[in-house]
């Protein structure tokens, strides 16, 4: 106990007791009928507040318990630093003292926080302005101020409350700080270690003495959840490989004279490695032993590995609750011979009881709606549980890209053991998006593009995009807006209404322009858990306006349909993804197919386009990437492909280190007209960012894209690609994905424009 906590408890014992004495006359009475009720003392406080907390009124009888119960429901309100009742002829009067209130809270000296943040922790601790001061609130806010420093690793924090009164019985609190140095964590050192070097074991580690990059990571802070996750690392690096008893002996932690240095001693034994002799099945397996043993990942012959003995049980556990065991208990039992230095495991499994799901709690959805979340699920309230159906959900859930965590729980119901409760806890990320784009090039120096996007309107899960360019030769403004659940069936509709101004880039320039309004509506089908097929329908004008220097291509087009032409294009999809995350996947597979094909009006023409992406995780931190892009268009009924539905190729999403749209060959006025083919293929190796741990959302990546664009009578010949290597940067933004590349061209041609430097915000691959 310390000495404002005796201060406190001694003025509030006096305060008791002087108000206990005052009113001995008062109670020394015999109970008599009220005539009149008076307060005394109020200034600020309305006088209903303290009738209100009064056990009699007028006409009542009054006696000493009475008094006594009103002068403890007074000081329990916690406004009055004294309370007395007088009796004047049957009549009481209570005198009372308020407490000052506090009416302003200033900090001084304080550069680590934000003043809002140092409010809003003292308002969690119920100090604010207007309220009655509290000696012990200050002392309350003071320890809270202090904490919110010792999380930083700030310990010299020195901090001091000043209370000044002020008329109308108020007070000013101001809280001035020292804050002193970051306290850096100078030495880690690990003790016992025999089979591993310090090296390699620090180095599992998120916590480290500093790098160039600690400034972002904070590695070099000290926190005692960072401490406990190390420890678990090392614990799981040992474990994994064959160290049964390893053992953390102890952690010291100590702190300099000068609260600026911290030294980390970690004390372990490893004991022997243990190699895994044989490993059997106990128990209740439902008759379907042979099922389960081909779970097993633990293999006889090879060292103890703890990971996959969890994975073992993890499998088990979830075949259980495929058949509605919720409650199935799995437990790897070791047998060690520690002779020889071997262990037999033997898998005991107990299924306990089938269950139900009763109700499906959602938690941690601030912005987003229950609906959007549960009607992913596919495990329904009132149906056997099902860890299949289960984790099925928990990954459509995640495949929204509206949250950076979602995890489901099961829990059990008191009283009713045949049913559980899910709780789907997420945390959401921001789903309003600022795209930007740029490049520099010799021909236009620096080109922007932009776009607002939000993946989820007003927390409906619907999309709302709005995508402008105002480049010089290109110019666009289109809005799209997406209802995946336009059905209570999953059936999704997405309407795009756009207009472009195109010019294509020659080097001589030029004003005609390509003007390209319309409007289109597709439907996704979901067919399977990750199929769905889309359908849909549309309607573009496309209209010539001559000018100097126009494209021999343009001159063909209004030759064949006219400078004003019409195209009513159907459109036919398909799309799979299963992959573990769309904000950072590092395992599964994207594939898509979207095709358009011009039956009606002015134009008759094929379009299709297949995207294939494949994550292959390496390890932990190591991820491999492919990407495969390729494109083909042919014009029907004897009529030559449109030129304005050609791709591009080049740039971010192609084969970087040439310029946006570049690829290809031009036209015989030096326009870059694309071409009705395309092929592009890109690998990617992602690994965590130096310095920045093990944290997914910065990453770096090296590459290598190789692609071209070709025109309609052209063969696709690989020797005309392009290709380049070069590295870059991956990091999940406040305003979006970011993706910056440097790329070196290994195979160009004369003519081709180079732009090694590209980044974009709002893109991936």
């Amino acid at each position: 106990m310390n000495y404002s906590q005796l201060s406190l408890r001694g003025l509030a014992a006096s305060l008791v007791a002087t108000s206990l004495l005052a009113a001995l006359p008062a109670w020394a009475v015999n109970p008599f009928s009220l005539r009149d009720i008076r307060v005394e003392g109020l200034q600020r406080i309305e006088p209903g507040t303290v009738f209100a907390s009064l056990p009699f009124k007028v006409g009542e009888t009054y006696s000493d318990d009475k008094g006594a119960a009103a002068i403890r429901s007074l000081f329990g309100l916690g406004l009055f630093s004294d309370v007395r009742i007088e009796i004047q002829d049957d009549v009481v009067v209570v005198v009372v003292a308020e407490r000052p209130t506090v009416a302003e809270i200033s900090f001084t000296g304080f550069k680590e926080f934000d003043a809002e943040v140092l409010r809003k922790s003292l308002r969690d601790v119920g100090l604010t302005e207007a309220r009655p001061f509290d000696k012990a609130l200050a002392d309350r806010a003071e320890q809270e101020l202090k904490r919110q420093y010792l999380n930083r690793s700030m310990y010299a924090v020195q901090i001091v409350t000043t209370v000044t009164p002020v008329d109308r019985n108020r007070v000013n609190l101001n809280f001035s700080v020292t804050e002193g140095d970051v306290a850096k964590i100078r030495e880690i050192r690990l003790v016992g270690n025999e089979a591993f070097s310090e090296s390699t074991l620090r180095g599992l580690f998120d916590l480290d003495t500093g790098n160039w990059l600690s400034w972002y990571t904070k590695s070099d802070r000290y926190s005692r959840a960072k401490l406990a996750a190390d420890l678990e690392s090392l614990r799981s690096y040992y474990m994994t490989r064959g160290y049964l008893e390893f053992n953390i002996e102890s952690t010291q932690v100590a702190l300099s004279a000068n609260k600026e240095d911290m030294a980390i001693t970690i004390s372990i034994s490893e004991g022997k490695r243990y190699v895994v002799s044989s490993v059997k099945l106990e128990g209740d397996y439902l008759g379907k032993e042979s099922d389960f043993k081909s779970m097993i990942a633990v293999v006889a012959g090879q060292p103890y590995n703890a990971d996959k003995v969890s994975e073992t049980t993890k499998a088990f556990t979830d075949y259980f609750g495929t058949f509605g065991y919720a409650f199935a208990r799995v437990e790897a039992v070791p047998e060690i011979d520690r002779d020889n230095a071997r262990v037999a495991l033997t898998l005991q499994a107990q299924p306990s009881r089938r269950a139900y799901v009763r109700r499906i709690n959602v938690s941690g959805n601030n912005r987003t709606r229950d609906e959007v979340i549960r009607r992913e699920f596919r495990q329904f309230e009132s149906a056997w549980y099902d860890s299949d159906r289960i984790k099925l959900s928990r990954d459509r859930v995640d495949r929204l890209g509206f949250f950076t965590q979602v995890g489901v729980d099961t829990q059990e119901i008191p009283g009713i053991p045949d049913q559980v409760d899910l709780l789907v806890t997420v945390a959401e990320k921001p789903t309003g998006n600022l795209s930007i784009g740029a490049g520099y090039s010799q021909s236009e120096k620096l080109s922007l593009i932009g776009g607002i996007k939000q993946e989820n309107v007003f927390g409906t899960g619907n999309y709302l995009g709005v995508d402008l360019n105002t480049s010089k030769f290109n110019r666009q403004i289109s809005v799209t807006t997406t209802d995946p659940y336009f059905t209570q069936d999953g059936i999704s509709r997405t309407v795009d209404v756009y207009y472009r101004t195109t010019r294509p880039y020659t080097q001589q320039g030029g004003d005609y322009q390509l003007i390209n309004p319309g409007v289109n509506v597709r439907f996704g089908v979901p067919f399977t858990e990750t199929d769905t097929v889309f359908f849909g329908a549309g309607v573009e004008s496309t209209k010539i306006v001559s000018g100097t220097s126009m494209p021999a291509a343009y001159l063909d087009f209004a030759r064949v349909y006219g400078v004003r032409s019409t195209s009513v294009p159907l459109t036919v999809g398909w799309t799979r993804d299963d992959r573990d995350s769309a904000l950072v996947p590092t395992v599964g597979r994207l594939q898509k197919v979207q095709s358009e094909i011009g039956i009606a009006a002015d134009t008759r023409y094929v379009r299709a386009n297949y995207q294939f992406q494949q994550y292959i995780p390496l390890n932990r931190q190591f991820t491999v990437a492919f990407n495969a892009d390729v494109g083909w268009g042919k014009g029907l009924g004897g009529r030559p492909f449109p030129v304005f539905k050609n791709f591009f190729g080049g740039g971010l999403g192609s084969v970087r280190g040439f310029d946006q749209g570049t690829l290809g060959e031009r036209d015989i006025t030096g326009a870059f007209i694309g071409g009705p083919k395309k092929v592009g293929f890109s690998t990617e190796l992602l690994a965590p960012f130096p310095g920045a741990g093990n944290d997914r959302t910065l990453r770096v990546f090296g590459f290598f894209d190789v692609g071209n664009v070709y025109g309609e009578n052209e063969t696709v010949e690989l020797n005309k690609m392009r290709a380049s290597v070069g590295v870059g940067l991956s990091w999940i933004s406040p305003v979006g994905p970011l993706r910056l590349a440097y790329a070196n061209p290994v195979r160009k041609y004369a003519g081709d424009r180079i732009q090694k430097v590209q980044f974009q915000i709002g893109t991936s691959f």
